[in-house]
Order: C-alpha cells, then sequence, then structure tokens
C-alpha cells in the first residue's frame, strides 16, 4: 500500500489537470498505430544503412495511411552508429533539443504530393498552475504541414537506465523536466517512453508494476502528452500485461495516455496486444517488417511487425486506416534493402497472395 499511495495522490492532481482526450482513441473501433520502424527498427543494424534509403523508407510508410510515424533520434552516434545518418541529424552543427527546434523551425512547406498524416491531437485549455498543459501546437510546427513531437526515453529499472542512458532513473526525470517544459513552450507535444516494463534484461522479468505506474504518473504530471509503456526485452507473457495495466489503473493513468510498445523475442507480441485491447488500449507501438532490437538488451528481437499487427486489428474488425497491402510492400523492400530477414509472417503471405494474382507465382 505503501509504495501506491503516492501514485494515487499524484494521479488524483493528473486527472483534476488533464483534460486531453484524442476522440479517435476514444472509439471503441479505431486502433492508432505508431510506426517506429524508421527509428526502433533500424538502429540496432549492423550494416551501415544509407540516408536515401531511410528517407525512403520515411515517405514509402507515409503513404500507408499511418497517423504517426517515428523518423529518427538524437542519440550520439559512438553509442548508437545508426542514427548518425538519421535525417534530421545530418544537417545539424549543435545537439539534442536544440537540433530539433533548429530544424523544425526552419523546415520547409509541405510538398504538393507528399501525404501529410492526420493533424497531431492538442490539449485543451486547463489549469494555469500546470505548466505547459493545455498549450496548442505552435505555428512553426504546424510551418511544415505536418505535426512533429518530441519523444523521450528512460527505463523502468536502475541497471538498464544506467547501460541505456548512462543515468539513474532520477536523473533521468530532473533531465527531463527542463526538456519536456521548453518543448511544450515552444508548441512542441512529448511522448514518453518507459522501456523494460515488462523484464529487464540486467534484472530480470518481474519488473515491478508499481514502479512502471509511479513513472507513468509522474511523467503526466510533468506534461507528458503520452506514455508508450515498452517491453523491451520481449518478455512480458498475458499475466504479467494484465497485471502492469491494471496496476497502471489503479495508479489513475487513464488508457488514453497509454500507447503498449512489443517486442516479439518470445512470440508473445500479439497475445499481449490482445491482453490490452481487452483491457481498452487503443495505441500500439510497430515496426514495419518486425524490425528491431535494443543495442543495451541482449537477446532482444523485432518489434511487433506492423503488418501483423494490421491484420490481427482488421481480423477482429478494428480500423486503423492502414493499407496492409502496401505496407507489407515496404515490409519486403527494407528488409530485402538492408539485407534481413522479413519477420512478419502476415506480410510475407500478403506478398504472396499479391505476387499470385499479379501472375507471378
Amino acid at each position: 500500500m505503501s509504495l501506491r499511495t503516492p501514485a494515487f495522490r499524484r494521479a488524483y492532481r493528473h486527472l483534476s489537470q488533464r483534460s486531453f482526450i484524442n476522440s479517435s482513441r476514444g472509439l471503441a473501433d479505431h486502433v492508432r498505430i505508431i510506426e517506429v520502424g524508421p527509428r526502433d527498427g533500424l538502429q540496432n543494424e549492423k550494416t551501415s544503412i544509407s540516408v536515401e534509403t531511410k528517407v525512403e523508407l520515411v515517405r514509402r510508410l507515409a503513404g500507408t495511411g499511418l497517423e504517426t510515424i517515428e523518423a529518427g533520434s538524437f542519440s550520439h552516434p559512438k553509442w548508437v552508429p545508426q542514427v548518425y545518418h538519421c535525417t534530421i541529424m545530418a544537417s545539424m552543427q549543435s545537439k539534442g533539443l536544440d537540433s530539433f527546434f533548429k530544424v523544425m523551425h526552419n523546415a520547409p512547406p509541405a510538398t504538393d504530393g507528399y501525404p501529410t498524416p492526420p493533424p497531431s491531437p492538442q490539449h485543451e485549455s486547463s489549469s494555469a498552475s500546470t505548466p505547459g498543459v493545455g498549450s496548442k501546437v505552435s505555428e512553426s510546427n504546424k510551418r511544415s504541414g505536418n505535426n512533429h513531437e518530441v519523444s523521450i526515453f528512460m527505463a523502468a529499472t536502475e541497471s538498464f537506465s544506467k547501460k541505456n542512458t548512462n543515468c539513474s532513473i532520477q536523473e533521468s526525470l530532473d533531465r527531463f523536466a527542463p526538456l519536456m517544459a521548453e518543448s511544450r513552450r515552444q508548441g512542441f507535444p512529448v511522448r514518453a517512453y518507459i522501456s523494460v516494463a515488462l523484464g529487464c534484461p540486467f534484472e530480470g522479468p518481474d519488473t515491478d508494476p508499481h514502479k512502471v505506474a509511479d513513472l507513468a504518473v509522474k511523467l503526466l504530471e510533468m506534461g507528458a502528452d503520452e506514455i508508450s509503456v515498452a517491453d523491451t526485452t520481449g518478455m512480458g507473457t498475458a499475466p504479467a500485461t494484465k497485471q502492469l495495466l491494471r496496476t497502471l489503473k489503479d495508479a489513475g493513468v487513464r488508457n488514453d495516455d497509454i500507447a503498449m510498445h512489443f517486442h516479439d523475442t518470445f512470440g508473445q507480441a500479439l497475445i499481449n496486444t490482445m491482453v490490452s485491447l481487452d483491457h481498452g488500449i487503443r495505441a500500439f507501438d510497430s515496426a514495419v517488417g518486425g524490425l528491431g532490437g535494443c543495442p543495451y538488451s541482449p537477446g532482444a528481437t523485432g518489434n511487433v511487425a506492423t503488418e501483423d499487427l494490421v491484420y490481427t486489428l482488421h481480423s477482429l474488425g478494428a480500423k486503423t486506416g492502414i493499407d496492409l497491402d502496401e505496407m507489407s510492400r515496404i515490409g519486403g523492400w527494407i528488409t530485402s534493402e538492408i539485407g534481413k530477414e522479413n519477420g512478419s509472417s502476415a506480410g510475407k503471405a500478403t506478398l504472396s497472395r499479391l505476387r499470385r494474382e499479379a501472375g507471378e507465382a
């Protein structure tokens, strides 16, 4: 009980101050998919991937009906070499958040013919006592024809936090506070990841769900618009996922605040997705072709494949707005381009059907 009481108190303040609900996520038959292939999917590859390939991947994904695409990250190339040629990083002379703002404020207008995802959700006005909460997406954010977000990453265990971000959990929170405040001040929504929420490569499979819930509440109070709860190792099971979601709910974290991020290391990603759907979650991360892995999570394999997730959701009658045929083509193309096996069963089956229909097989 002592572990949960602070979270309950924070959750009460969080619920009373935040009025943000994305209407599309509130619909029972709509599921939002966040494509993380260009970032999480490619970060663990050992061979260099050209900036042209990364740009083309994002361009193709933007034509599938996706609402959100993670295009790259600001990790130092010493630690994650693949991000060095990130389409944003390639044009920078400075670092981190300042670099992001510099590029976004100077982004050219969107060109005709380039698919523009639907606008990112915005806060309504809320209590003035909560800095950042209720702020609108800035005009400079809208200038490029798209809405952009800032994502931050922290861990639910001390061991992984020190391995992945070279600091403690509390140090992560301390560092994020001014970053999140400045992001919101400049009109950029913030997405916060909690890694190893269902198992840690250094501390084992039993990550404390109350610790995850406590971090989620803290991040929401700091101004995060969404929490991506990540099974970085793929250790998560159906019972563990159900317990974690119940604990988050008990702490006052709403389903609308959460996206689930599953890796398929043990083949449990879709099972855990079903558990999450039953709980009421309507936002999920995935990577085309099942790309992925984490440089600091030994043994972890790819994210749940976007094609598999879309096929499963559509079979249940849910709507994603995503073209499965086109997504499957992209999965076949990018895995071939980087010399990696296509990790999507639904994607490979769809490609086989498309070849048969075209008289190629």
